[in-house]
């Protein structure tokens, strides 16, 4: 694979490469509807497919929180065109590395020393690439190791890269007044910890001693004193990419093992930790041999505060989204209505969050889910498409919700996604026998 040797760092740098990307995608319109002159039956795939291949490669370019954006959009498999879920999905764990020379200047200049001097042996190129780091493989005394090195000029590009995003993101989400800045800030604040190494690694440590005893699932061990802001050092974990094991497996009791596990480890943190890896996507989770989950990269854990927390739980169950008195008190907690709403305002987002929440919250409502229930999933993507085209939505302030929403519900469409893949049927409440007394 082709290496780059540079990455662009500056404000200018960066938005030349975005404004070049936005005249190959008017390109790529023009020339679909020069086609549509000719033949009113083209569809929108090869626009698509066309849009999709132009902002991936310029995204890939630019790595960090641009390409954080991609990764992120293409786990929203009932929204994206299946185009871009396609082309974005490689953000997760393949895109173009950084070059050898790159890498040893990044080894000198924050662990002192280069790469051969450290390990027993290092691998000059890498083994994964994403968004924003790339791992390699080492050796030291008789152990395997990954080794994480996040690209140059990331963390220092995070506030720009997002105050070019801003227009976009506000005209497409249509957000109006000062307090749409909360949720701009909340991306930013974590966005900023992912390029944190040193918070990772005892991230990853503290969940790893706090989750260590759920059955079938397994962490690599992490090596502060090998560790700097930049560069992680862990175990080596053997396994296939999540996404690659659903691939080929056909063993439902498989599949239903470590759905369990995956849906355990989730709801253990959500309920028990109160906090949370926020950033379930197929490349940080992996399966062994044995059939074990094993669980990576904790640079993005969202802390769930009580204020959040209650309500948001409240209304997964049916007897409270069904009572007219506590929904609406809960959805004011939850900052979805305001105290400046008019009667007609009320009415509209109540009455589309009440239809949103029940379907989302249909995992919680029985003993057990089947996840493979494609009616479910057919819903979800039914009713994105709705408001997508509802005129009326477009027309209202889109400053809807607690700040907490941007990752607690990632977390959870990324999880119901990977989920589906497996296929698996899980005990919903299983995971409440690993809680201590």
């Amino acid at each position: 694979m082709k290496t780059i040797d540079n990455i662009p760092t500056n404000k200018l740098s960066r938005a030349s490469k975005l404004v070049s990307t936005g005249v190959k995608v008017g390109g790529n319109y023009a020339k679909y509807y020069g086609k549509r002159v000719f033949d009113s039956s083209l569809s929108r795939d090869a626009l698509n497919e066309d849009n999709a291949e132009d902002i991936y490669d310029s995204l890939k370019s630019l790595k960090g929180s641009a390409l954080k954006v991609a990764q992120m959009l293409s786990m929203e498999k009932n929204i994206m065109p299946k185009a871009y879920v396609e082309k974005f999905s490689l953000s997760q764990f393949s895109v173009p590395p950084l070059s050898a020379p790159l890498v040893r200047k990044t080894f000198k200049k924050y662990l002192d020393k280069y790469p051969e001097e450290i390990y027993d042996t290092f691998t000059t190129e890498s083994i994964n690439a994403a968004s924003i780091g790339q791992v390699h493989q080492a050796t030291l005394d008789g152990k395997k190791l990954a080794v994480k090195i996040q690209y140059p000029g990331v963390a220092s590009s995070i506030s720009s890269d997002l105050a070019l995003v801003k227009p976009i993101a506000t005209r497409m989400f249509n957000l109006r007044g000062k307090d749409k800045e909360k949720y701009f800030k909340e991306v930013e604040e974590k966005l900023l910890e992912e390029t944190d190494y040193l918070l990772e690694v005892k991230q990853s440590m503290h969940i790893t001693k706090l989750c260590g005893h759920i059955e079938h699932l397994r962490f690599p061990n992490y090596y502060p004193k090998l560790s700097s802001e930049r560069i992680i050092t862990m175990d080596w974990m053997q396994g296939e990419h999540i996404s690659e094991f659903t691939a080929h497996n056909t063993d439902q009791e498989v599949s239903d093992q470590i759905g369990q596990t995956l849906w355990d480890f989730y709801m253990y943190q959500m309920h028990v930790l109160k906090q949370v890896h926020a950033d379930p996507h197929p490349g940080n989770f992996l399966v062994d041999k044995n059939h074990n989950l094993i669980a990576i990269d904790f640079g993005c854990i969202k802390r769930v505060p009580e204020e959040f927390y209650t309500p948001y739980f409240e209304l997964a169950k049916p007897e409270s989204i069904n009572n007219p008195a506590v929904f609406k008190e809960k959805m004011f907690e939850l900052e979805i209505l305001r105290n400046d709403d008019s009667p007609e305002e009320l009415k509209f987002f109540s009455d589309i969050f009440y239809e949103m929440l029940s379907l989302l919250t249909s995992p919680f409502h029985a003993e057990t889910f089947d996840f493979k229930d494609e009616a479910f999933f057919n819903k979800i993507g039914d009713l994105s498409e709705k408001y997508s085209k509802d005129t009326e939505l477009r027309k209202m302030n889109g400053n809807r919700g607690s700040k907490h929403f941007l990752y607690i519900n990632r977390t959870f469409f990324g999880l119901y996604n990977l989920m589906h893949d497996l296929g698996a049927h899980i005990q919903v409440n299983n995971f409440e026998k690993y809680i201590k007394d």
